[in-house]
């Protein structure tokens, strides 16, 4: 397994974690767009906040 696939798929993942969590508590899909392109950013944010 190469470094680019390792980071495309934590990228991937943090997006799907993040789409997620937003749509949970917003109800959204700007909000889960917006977080989305944020993602490992919000996933700590939520978790830290919660």
């Amino acid at each position: 397994m190469s470094n680019t696939t390792t980071v495309t798929t934590g990228f991937t993942l943090g997006t799907l974690v993040a789409v997620a969590l937003s749509w949970s508590v917003n109800k959204s899909i700007l909000w889960a767009i917006v977080h989305g392109f944020l993602s490992w950013l919000y996933v700590i944010y939520y978790f830290i906040t919660q």
